[in-house]
Formats: structure tokens, sequence, C-alpha cells
């Protein structure tokens, strides 16, 4: 099933944080008693039409009383303090109490929130995060008057590119039932790049497969791709610069993003969605691959890239972005470290260029400048307490999409998605391709 190979795709190259919302911890006086916190979000999803909800629970096994304070604190993405307040704590011997918080009054967006408890002998902050009527989000920044003629324009160089697609079997490669083939093909600027074609074995000859374009992560290596579904090929492609596409540009991990920026015209990514373009070339021309049955599929850049190539290419029939970065680049710059910290540094490196100039450019590649172009049906996922993509910057780009479109929310993980994202991906996918 789709199911089961799909999570491979969505590597992610950073480390995941996942904030449970259940604390415990022992006394530094040796361990006579703990004290155990849970905070409940009163929204399965932490989004709330007004006011945001929390029940702060405190359980103490400590034969002594426990008093102090909990309090929380209500933050911006960016981290401007908001909102606070606190209560009373005086629990007694092995006792326990809840306490229950209403944060009212906030305009619709995203907050950090952190409860902080301060006892006798414990101290701990839970943290979390929720959204006010995120429905209302839209960026005050706009896309470039010429933005679909940039790539339009990047398409039409590409086709002066000829593909001299070479196509390898590697039976050595070859399991589960599915033949593995080494795929090769040049790209904008005569770049090869390359990707692994997994097909199901099958005795029908003029069987033709639903095709799955795996996209990586920010310098992720793809492998060949397997899964079990007889009805799909898995066409996992290595951009320029990354797997076994690194030939002609190899670089440092922190080099990479910034390759080019100061022309948007010889920037990295420009080349590395135009690679996406070329794949969808090579699938259009197996003739045992439905040209018409196309599922463009990746996380963090990989998810970037599917909505930019979903967006550019109207080939693509199905479009799953999970936790896709770069949304809304200039309200991003003040909320994450990277990629900025990177630029910043490139930028101070380059005499005449300015951080201004950069941000120019990159509205060119902003994720959700390519929303409203998207056609296809499109899936989306994010975490709440994600620092790489916030919740806000994709929920500006799920907003400008005008097709049929559907988003998960996670509200205790960060720059990952859950196993319920994969079941409806799976399950849309089979519907839109009819594969019952």
């Amino acid at each position: 099933m789709m199911t089961r190979f799909t999570n491979k795709v969505l590597t992610i190259v950073f480390s995941l944080l996942i904030l449970t919302g259940a604390q415990q911890a022992f006394a530094q006086d040796g361990g006579d008693g703990t004290v155990n916190t849970v905070v409940t979000t009163h929204s399965k999803d932490g989004i709330f039409s007004s006011t945001a909800s929390y029940t702060f629970d405190v359980t103490s096994t400590y034969n002594t009383p426990q008093k102090g304070r909990v309090k929380y604190l209500v933050t911006t993405e960016a981290g401007k303090h908001l909102k606070s307040d606190s209560v009373r704590v005086d629990i007694g011997k092995r006792g326990s109490a809840s306490y229950n918080f209403d944060i009212h009054n906030l305009p619709s967006g995203f907050y950090k929130i952190s409860f902080m408890i301060n006892v006798t002998d414990y101290d701990d902050t839970t943290r979390k995060a929720f959204g006010i009527r995120p429905e209302e989000l839209r960026s005050q920044y706009g896309k470039p008057a010429d933005f679909e003629s940039f790539w339009h324009n990047s398409k039409l160089e590409l086709d002066k590119v000829k593909p001299e697609y070479k196509v390898t079997e590697m039976p050595d490669s070859s399991k589960d039932g599915r033949r593995v083939f080494l795929v090769e093909m040049k790209s904008l600027g005569g770049l090869t790049i390359r990707g692994w074609l997994t097909e199901p074995k099958s005795k029908n000859k003029n069987k033709k497969f639903v095709v799955m374009l795996g996209l990586p992560g920010y310098q992720v290596d793809l492998k060949p791709l397997y899964g079990t579904d007889p009805d799909v090929a898995i066409f996992s492609l290595n951009i320029r610069g990354q797997g076994n596409s690194r030939d002609v540009i190899n670089v440092r991990r922190e080099t990479y993003i910034t390759l080019g920026i100061e022309d948007k015209n010889k920037y990295v990514l420009r080349g590395a969605i135009m690679d996406c373009v070329r794949a969808v070339d090579f699938i259009c021309s197996r003739p045992e691959l439905r040209h018409d049955n196309i599922i463009a599929v990746g996380g963090s850049l990989g998810g970037f890239l599917a909505l930019a190539t979903s967006s550019v290419d109207k080939r693509i029939s199905f479009c799953s972005a999970a936790n896709p970065i770069l949304s809304d680049v200039r309200n991003l710059v003040d909320q994450v470290d990277w990629p900025f910290i990177d630029i910043r540094r490139y930028v101070n490196t380059r005499p005449g260029l300015t951080f201004d100039k950069v941000l120019n450019n990159l509205d060119y590649f902003d994720a959700k400048n390519f929303a409203s172009d998207l056609e296809c049906p499109t899936l989306v996922g994010l975490g709440l307490v994600d620092n790489i993509a916030p919740p806000n910057t994709v929920y500006t780009l799920y907003n400008g999409i005008r097709s049929q479109k559907h988003l998960i929310v996670f509200r205790d993980l960060g720059h990952e998605i859950g196993k319920k994202y994969e079941v409806y991906e799976g399950r849309w996918m089979r519907d839109t391709f009819a594969l019952f």
C-alpha cells in the first residue's frame, strides 16, 4: 500500500522536536518523591475559534506540602511577549490539583505558550503552541508581478536542453517483486541529474503504473523506494547537488542554500525546481507509466519542491507537501534561524550584496507564491511546534490554495508528520486515481 512506503520519501534532515505535554522529573535532593504535571489542550488540533483553553494538572508524591506558583506565558512565533498570568499552588502531601487557564482576546494567528511550575521541590516548563482562527491568515506581501512569466521562461529554457535519458536496470537492487532502474538525464544548464525508478513486476505486459514522484528533503540522498502497491511505480529524484546528483555541485551543507542567491536566474533552487519538471518529462516519456496519474510527494524541502513543481507543471495530478519550508519568507525571517543564519553569513562575504536584494530574489522562490497557481488536489501537513516551517507560514500558503485541498495539523509535533497523514495521503491518492 501507498502508506507503507510514503514515510521514506518524507525523510527530514533536521532533529525532530516532540513535545508531548506530559512532564515527569525527580527531586534533586535524593528522590523521596516526584511531581507529575500534565497540560491538557482543550482542542484536538490546538486550533481555537476565540479563547485558547488549557488545564494544568499537578500530582505530588512527596510527603511534604508543595507550595509555589504555576504560570503561563504567551508569545508570538517570533518570541514577543503578549500575555502571562499565574496562580498560587498549595498542594498537601501526596496531593493533587488542577488549574484552568483561558487566554482571551488574541487576533488570528499562531502563538507559543509556556507553562511553568515552581514549587518547593520541583520546577519545570512545558511548551505548547496554539492557533486562533488561522483560516483568516494572509500575507501582507504579494508575489512579484512577473512571477508566472519568470517560471514560464525557466521552463522554456529547460525545453532547449535535450534530456538524453539513460536508464540502467540494477538487478542487484531489485527486491520485493520490484525492478529498480538508475535514471540519468540532462536538466537546466546541461547538468546531469539522477534518480531511481522502481516498478512492480507484472505479468500484464500492457500494465501502466501510477507514478509517485518522491522529492528529497534538504541535502537528503534518496535511495530506491520500494513499497508493495502493485499499481504504483516510484521515481525518487535527487535534485542537483544532492545524493547521486552531486558530481557538478558538491558543496558543504550550509553552502547549498546560498548557491547563486544573488541572482534569481542563477539560484540553485531555480535549477532544482526545473530538475523536478525534467523528472516529469522523464515520466511522460515512459510508455509503461501513467502520464495522467502523477503524485508529487515530499517533506521539508521536498514539500516545498512538491508545491513548486505542481504549481509550474500542470501534469502533476496530486500534490502532497508535509512541513513545506520557505513559505512567506519575509515574515519567516524573524521567526526561524535557518536558513537565514547561513544566508546572512553569505551576504556578509559578498561586497555589494544586501539582504534586501536577497529577499527580492527569494520572492520568486516563496512557497506561498506558488500556492495560488496550484490546480491539482493538494494535501498539506504541519506540526504546531515546528521551528523550521512555523505553522503560521504554512497556513498562509494553505489559505492561498484555490484548488481542492486538505490540511492535517499535528498539535504536539515539530518538523515532522504522523501516521495519520500517511494513511490519509494513500487513501486520497487512490481515490483521486481511481485505484479501487
